[in-house]
């Protein structure tokens, strides 16, 4: 007898409809139920899960805490899995453990580190792992000021915001005047300086951006599994060109990871992003929550979702070492169903769903095509 897990995916990336797949596919053999809450009522995650319900919108950090503890006591979730709102969630990882809900997220000290990309240039650089020139600009003056030190030393300046993720309003500086040219084609990233400077000047706020130089490909993600004794337990790089993606274990991306991921308690699934300076390796972003593309580990034999699940149960799986790389590859985008109709929450949902209710094992592949991806 196995019992069954229930996990919990708050409003996350389309992407994750994989992670629930590998789940589901775990090589534990042991049943898995997936609950998904969102926004969008046609957000692939909720037609893939077994359970779903549309998020409140609207909600304060402290009401989605709230919200959070509603839905895991009433769906009996064993692992939570916060994406919105994880440094609100996290810091309350005492009164989810009291329902029987473990977080898969990390302490709340590393999630304010990283949730300010200053703040965490300025962490990593004080323990020996390499990050870019960069500067905090907020007015027109200091974005001019920091792209004329850009370019005086041959660089090509790029800013995006001190808080953010999954490259949302990053954009390359240029100094060629808008033309027709740049209405060929599909858009980029690149935005003339003095549009840019404009809009600054014409706001009614300051902006809170970060200036540095374009760094070059390749950009390896370096996928991260540590448990909560601050031991990594697993650390594969993907690596990105062009369009061809591949995997690796080299030391240069591996251990500046596994000095951030050790020593800032990124604890369970995180993403350490690196790209070149010159002909040095240097800290991109890091992601305190899984990867989008964390199912493409998938091609080297690995589970990571089913691992980390483990990890917060308190079932350690032990270091984890690919059996294999698996070849180059390049991503394309598929069709995935979305429900027929807007998921409706539960309002009048009274029954407390008992957690890990005991099944068969036999049973797993029957509830594993639930709802086929």
């Amino acid at each position: 007898m196995r019992s069954r897990v229930r996990v919990w995916l708050n409003r996350t990336y389309a992407e994750n409809v994989f992670f629930m797949d590998q789940l589901r596919r775990n090589p534990s053999d042991r049943a898995v139920e997936i609950h998904a809450t969102h926004g969008d009522a046609d957000s692939p995650v909720l037609a893939a899960a077994d359970t779903a319900d549309l998020e409140p919108e609207g909600l304060s950090p402290a009401a989605y805490v709230e919200y959070a503890l509603d839905q895991c006591q009433r769906r009996g979730i064993d692992v939570f899995v916060p994406r919105l709102h994880q440094s609100a969630i996290v810091a309350h990882r005492a009164d989810f453990e009291a329902i029987g809900t473990a977080l898969l997220a990390p302490t709340p000290e590393a999630t304010a580190v990283f949730e300010d990309k200053a703040t965490a240039y300025e962490a990593v650089s004080s323990v020996g792992v390499a990050v870019p020139p960069w500067s905090r600009v907020r007015t027109a003056d200091e974005l001019v000021a920091a792209v004329e030190e850009l370019e005086a030393d041959g660089h090509k300046a790029c800013f995006k915001p001190a808080a953010g993720a999954g490259g949302v309003g990053f954009r390359v500086i240029t100094r060629a005047p808008f033309s027709l040219f740049h209405l060929s084609g599909f858009p980029g990233p690149y935005v003339q300086l003095d549009l840019v400077v404009d809009a600054l000047r014409r706001a009614d706020q300051p902006v809170d951006w970060l200036v540095m130089p374009r760094l070059e490909e390749p950009e390896v993600s370096v996928d991260c599994l540590t448990g909560p004794d601050n031991r990594l337990r697993m650390a594969v790089g993907r690596t990105k060109k062009g369009r061809r993606r591949g995997f690796t274990l080299d030391d240069q991306w591996l251990k500046p990871a596994r000095i951030i991921a050790e020593g800032f308690g990124l604890h369970y699934l995180s993403n350490i992003q690196f790209r070149m300076y010159g002909d040095q390796p240097v800290l991109l972003d890091v992601n305190t929550r899984p990867a989008g593309g964390l199912h493409q580990l998938s091609l080297c034999g690995v589970n990571a979702p089913w691992a980390a699940v483990q990890l917060a149960l308190g079932e350690d799986p032990g270091v984890i070492e690919p059996p294999f790389l698996g070849q180059d590859y390049a991503v394309v985008s598929g069709p995935k169903p979305v429900l027929p109709s807007v998921p409706v929450q539960r309002e009048d949902a009274d029954v407390v769903l008992a957690p890990a209710l005991p099944v068969e094992v036999e049973s797993v592949d029957a509830a594993a095509a639930v709802l086929p991806l």
